[in-house]
């Protein structure tokens, strides 16, 4: 289905589990926090809300374990990257 549509599977070598391991990650807290909870009637709804949860919630606002319980953007700006 992949080649059908122009695809190529995003994958390195055989047998390596945690390749996609923060993808999975994310696409886990997106269903969970958003995509369970809505019902979308067009594309475009949904879309809007996906870009709202990343640009708004997930980046600025939504906490993450990993970065010691602070916003991507914050933590960028402790960094000095942001």
């Amino acid at each position: 289905m992949l080649k059908r549509y122009g695809m190529v599977a995003s994958m390195s070598r055989r047998g390596n589990c945690f390749d996609n391991a923060v993808a999975e990650s994310f696409f886990s807290s997106l269903k969970n926090e958003l995509v369970n909870h809505c019902s979308f009637k067009t594309r475009d709804q949904a879309r809007t809300a996906v870009f709202e949860y990343i640009e708004v919630f997930y980046n600025r606002q939504r906490r993450h374990q990993s970065l010691d319980y602070v916003s991507s953007l914050d933590y960028e700006r402790e960094a000095g990257v942001a």
